[in-house]
């Protein structure tokens, strides 16, 4: 029995992933640089993925296309999470990825015994990145909802959206991260959240970053636990880890019912969905 539910998981996951390849062709990615004034002209460079389909939908006034907001990690490119925006723009989303970093502003430091390891001025340029962004698209997708985001984000970029979460929690819709590290979850209830969590030696989070089951299990909060590796997380990892966390990702997304405990364990007791992430 168990192995007929491994082939059919395994079957599953491969169907997701043809689904995806075979979709891209609908997709528009495109690359912009923006400059805000109020930094000194600050370069910011976005990546654009949105169906072509909705997005002139969304043009001839049809349609309000909902926003997801994908934030990287450390030392990783904001074109690198493709296979994080393909899933939002293939469900309608106007999916637009940050690069918060630029070259001059120089390595990221970890200041033990500060709070967020001293993070906090990253993640306060990121928000000021995002708003600055969100200012920008408004003129050139009048047409999308920018009150209800979605932020995505991985290792630093999810805490900038935790963050982002925390400062601004009547602007978010959901929240996705993939192993944020320094930013406590927000267990308020008030939205949902999704984790995926690596089984890396090196990367660890902080003490009280990640709720107890009981905690999750009160605010509509799902936690997948994975044999992953951190930087794994990103278009640089295997086809395997991607395409599962793509199937895991779109069942998250398929749910609009509103957040709480009755979801949450929903999408934690289903078998496929946590087998398919943590293979035994």
């Amino acid at each position: 029995m168990k192995r007929g539910m491994a082939i059919l998981l395994s079957v599953g996951v491969l169907v997701t992933a043809a689904y995806f390849t075979a979709s891209k062709w609908a997709i528009r990615h495109t690359t912009l640089t923006f400059y805000d004034p109020l930094r000194t002209d600050r370069p910011v460079d976005v990546d654009i993925a949105v169906r072509r389909d909705r997005e002139m939908e969304s043009i001839a006034e049809m349609i309000t296309l909902p926003v997801a907001i994908l934030n990287h990690g450390n030392t990783v490119k904001f074109t690198e999470y493709s296979f994080l925006a393909n899933v939002f723009a293939m469900r309608g989303y106007l999916v637009v990825s940050v690069q918060h970093d630029l070259e001059s502003d120089g390595p990221m430091v970890t200041q033990v015994g500060e709070e967020y390891v001293g993070r906090r001025s990253h993640y306060n340029r990121g928000i000021a990145n995002i708003m600055f962004v969100i200012d920008e698209l408004k003129r050139i997708y009048p047409e999308a909802d920018y009150h209800h985001l979605t932020m995505v984000g991985h290792s630093n970029g999810g805490d900038i959206s935790m963050y982002f979460a925390k400062r601004y929690p009547d602007m978010i819709k959901k929240v996705v991260t993939l192993d944020n590290l320094r930013v406590p979850f927000i267990t308020d209830g008030k939205f949902k959240i999704l984790s995926f969590r690596s089984k890396d030696p090196v990367f660890k989070a902080d003490p009280g970053v990640v709720p107890d089951d009981e905690m999750c299990q009160k605010a509509g909060i799902t936690v997948v636990k994975t044999t992953y590796q951190h930087n794994d997380l990103s278009d640089r990892g295997p086809d395997g880890v991607k395409n599962t966390i793509q199937s895991i990702l779109d069942r998250f997304l398929n749910d609009d019912t509103p957040p709480g405990q009755v979801e949450a364990e929903k999408l934690q007791n289903n078998p496929g969905l946590i087998a398919a992430a943590v293979p035994q």
